[in-house]
């Protein structure tokens, strides 16, 4: 099926807000699918590419995905999350609590970003990764397989 001929699940609601400059748009689910039902609100996007209509994917809660990111297949983005730059979510992959994945770094698979961490510049987590805590993952950095990382505050 051509993306043309895809039926839409959700749509840009005229519930926005702006966040560093940018105008972001509230979603509502137009069908059911996944854990999602129609009519279910979602978070907040700055444009249609940032989420697929393709697969389950979603953004709940007050999450955010922005600038040219992606989210797509069955990833997830949740609670105060935010996905931006030219990062892209996809498979199973979970982004949630505060974490962020901006620049152009991959989270995909099963891999999963947590709590405070955040996944920048060229990184991939991918696998069934996980990272959380105050981890911060940058550069060229690989993690991936069953590979844990958690940083957690000093007190």
């Amino acid at each position: 099926m051509k993306n043309a001929e895809l039926e839409k699940k959700y749509e840009l609601t005229t519930n926005t807000k702006s966040l560093f400059g940018k105008t972001l748009f509230q979603i509502r689910a137009l069908v059911s699918f996944g854990n999602v039902k129609a009519g279910d609100i979602g978070g907040w996007l700055e444009k249609e590419d940032n989420l697929s209509h393709e697969g389950n994917c979603w953004v709940y809660d007050n999450a955010v995905v922005s600038g040219n990111a992606q989210v797509r297949d069955n990833a997830q983005v949740y609670n105060n999350a935010w996905v931006s730059g030219n990062a892209q979510v996809s498979g199973y992959a979970l982004v949630s609590d505060y974490a962020s994945v901006r620049d152009t770094a991959l989270v995909r698979g099963c891999a999963s970003v947590r709590d405070t961490a955040q996944v920048y510049e060229n990184a991939w987590v991918y696998g069934n990764a996980m990272v959380y805590g105050n981890t911060r993952i940058n550069g060229n950095t690989r993690i991936y397989s069953v590979a844990t990382l958690v940083a957690l505050e000093q007190e």
